[in-house]
């Protein structure tokens, strides 16, 4: 491919024009205590604070960088995009501390493998695109998602290997599936996972088994969702007899493995999405789990804090000042008038008999006294870290049909998944174990969303009526953000470009041909970030491979209407964000055209091509505002811009 400049000039640095400057960053506890604390790195004079407190404590690489390289030469790479690691006798106890050695190293490992394969016609198209895209980065026009940040160029710029964890590639030259031999020579540069979970327990595939590939994907900073209507519902038989204890139990286990493991370090909680179909016999107990363990902190933090207050009281009672007795008369309630009343507020605020007990024991022991720990409702409190479903986003999976039962008030049946497989042997339709009314249902979610903020939904039809690879099966799940919606077992990288930076304050324009040129070169960074890829399974390795996955987005629309004076809720605003939109969309269909045409479609595209061309025709009606009756194959249809 032809990369042409638009930001930088050949044979210059492209930090040529941007000026950097000496910070520190700080990051403190409520309490003020330091969480962590890096001085004199350099970073581009124009980010913010919070930016470089984001980039030094999330992404500078803290260990094993060296403090002398050497370039390692292979053939048909050129010196200065040869991969480098430490000289004999390097002192590897170091850290990044300048942020260009995190743009290049970003910005160089893309650009390596794809020159190494082929994406580009010349070295000189190569160096324009390293040169663009380190431009970007440190002038924040585009960002990729943070598992680049933390892995990507980590081997090509310093050697830094690792032990294997588990990883899968498919070899880019043989087409064969590898197991990786380490951590970062090929990294783990995806965000959004969606993983497959059979109604198993400890075999590949399985309930047990999805822990540890989840577990794969948040050490590196990642996210996963799993649909986990397979799995059977409280109550249903086993085969070897007896009942499942259903799918909540399991749902616990795997939140308390999440909030264990956390995602690319301890500073950020597990990205984790969890979806039932509203169809599941567990789904009335899913979607108030959250409500429920709410419920559970609130009576935490006001039961520690009575009981603090009311043992104390009891406790204070038994002092010769309190009750103005002496000796063994200061812990008879017949005697002791202070304690009997203290005695009764306690039981009134239903604070337990036996820690009522308790206090005065300790106070015929000589305890003047007591700590009795108060909870609060902060998220990162204690309170929150005792009960269940903190580490995940929940989400309901609704169809067409449950929302038509909803608009004509009938009832909808909850299924066994025992049933389900059962009818599907026998070729029927599966009885419902249950009915609810579905308008009923549907206030329950809306409640349970209004008191915890989750669940959210997922509109089963809809999506799969856009979906562009039907022939190898439905849509079930999405990553935690839910921004990635496509088949099981497959991953997506994601970028965003920054839409203020393509806005200039002087004359008020949007520059539209370097939007197109970043969206151009942002959609092939996405596409080499698939062939260095490593997985955390087999299948998610094939399938990724098989489908390559991309996911191009934009920050800051809001504040490019607000710049402009123009209202968020208006014709005009939402104009202008569906114009950004098909900018961005065909401009990346337009990119993997291009690339197509060089290296040839998707592997599952020649047997999705109806789909896929029908979709995308689907999208060009919206972009045109077509009448209705154009669309091909939706019940749903889109606002036109």
């Amino acid at each position: 491919m032809k990369i042409t400049r638009k930001f930088t000039k050949a044979g210059q640095s492209p930090y040529a024009n941007i000026v950097f400057t000496k910070r520190s960053s700080v990051i403190r506890n409520t309490d003020g205590s330091t969480v962590f604390e890096m001085n004199d790195i350099d970073i581009p004079e124009h980010w913010s604070q919070v930016a470089t407190d984001i980039i030094a404590q999330k992404y500078f690489r803290k260990g094993g960088v060296p403090n002398m390289t050497r370039r390692v030469a292979e053939k048909g790479v050129p010196e200065w995009l040869q991969r480098s690691e430490a000289t004999e006798g390097a002192d590897l106890n170091h850290g990044e501390r300048d942020s260009k050695q995190v743009f290049s190293r970003l910005a160089g490992c893309w650009t390596y493998w794809g020159h190494k394969y082929g994406y580009f016609d010349t070295e000189k198209d190569a160096h324009a695109f390293y040169d663009e895209l380190s431009y970007m980065l440190a002038n924040q026009m585009a960002a990729p998602n943070s598992p680049q940040w933390f892995n990507t160029g980590l081997n090509w710029g310093y050697g830094i290997t690792g032990p294997a964890q588990g990883h899968f590639y498919v070899d880019p030259d043989k087409g064969e599936l590898t197991r990786s031999t380490d951590a970062y020579t090929h990294p783990q540069p995806h965000a959004c996972f969606i993983h497959s979970v059979t109604d198993d327990l400890v075999n590949e595939g399985g309930i047990m088994d999805l822990w540890t590939r989840e577990a794969r994907v948040f050490k590196y900073g990642s996210g996963t969702g799993s649909n986990f209507s397979n799995i059977r519902g409280e109550n249903e038989p086993l085969s070897g007899g007896g009942k499942s204890s259903g799918l909540m139990s399991f749902l616990k286990i795997g939140d308390r493995a999440a909030g264990a493991i956390k995602s690319g370090g301890t500073t950020r909680r597990a990205a984790k999405m969890v979806i039932l179909d509203i169809d599941h016999p567990d789904i009335e107990t899913f979607i108030d789990w959250k409500v429920v363990e709410e419920q559970k902190v609130a009576a935490l933090v006001t039961g520690s804090k009575l009981n603090n207050k009311h043992l104390n009281a009891v406790m204070k009672a038994t002092s010769e000042e309190s009750s103005g007795l002496i000796g063994a008369a200061r812990f008879d309630k017949k005697q002791n008038k202070a304690l009997t009343q203290a005695v009764k507020e306690a039981r009134a605020s239903l604070i337990a008999e036996n820690s009522i007990q308790r206090v005065i024991q300790f106070a015929e022991q000589g305890f003047t006294s007591i700590h009795i720990p108060e909870y609060n409702t902060d998220w990162n409190s204690e309170a929150y870290a005792t009960v269940s479903g903190q580490n995940s986003n929940n989400s309901v999976r609704v169809s067409n049909a449950f929302m038509q039962s909803v608009i004509d008030d009938k009832s909808f049946g909850l299924i066994w998944r025992t049933e389900i497989e059962k009818a599907r042997k026998q070729n029927r339709e599966p009885k419902p174990r249950k009915t609810v009314k579905a308008r009923e249902m549907w206030g329950k979610i809306a409640e349970a969303a209004w008191q915890s903020a989750d669940p959210g939904l997922q509109y089963h039809t809809t999506i799969n009526e856009w979906h562009t690879c039907p022939t190898d099966g439905e849509i079930r799940g999405s990553n935690p953000c839910s921004e990635y919606l496509f088949l099981d077992d497959t991953a997506c990288n994601l970028a965003s470009l920054n839409l203020l930076k393509f806005h200039d304050e002087a004359t008020g324009q949007f520059d539209i041909e370097a939007y197109r040129h970043a969206v151009r070169l942002w959609t092939l960074v996405l596409e080499i970030s698939v062939l260095m890829a490593q997985f955390p399974s087999k299948e998610v390795a094939e399938l990724s491979y098989t489908f390559r996955t991309l996911g191009l987005g934009y920050a800051n629309l809001g504040t490019l209407l607000m710049v402009q004076g123009i209202p968020y809720d208006s014709e005009e605003g939402r104009a202008i964000a569906g114009a950004i939109t098909a900018m961005l969309h065909c401009g990346a269909y337009a990119a993997s055209a291009e690339m197509a045409k060089q290296h040839g479609p998707f592997a599952g595209y020649e047997r999705n091509k109806q789909h896929m061309l029908r979709v995308i025709r689907n999208h060009r009606r919206a972009a045109y505002n077509a009448p209705t009756s154009d669309y091909e194959g939706l019940t749903i249809f889109p606002m036109g811009i």
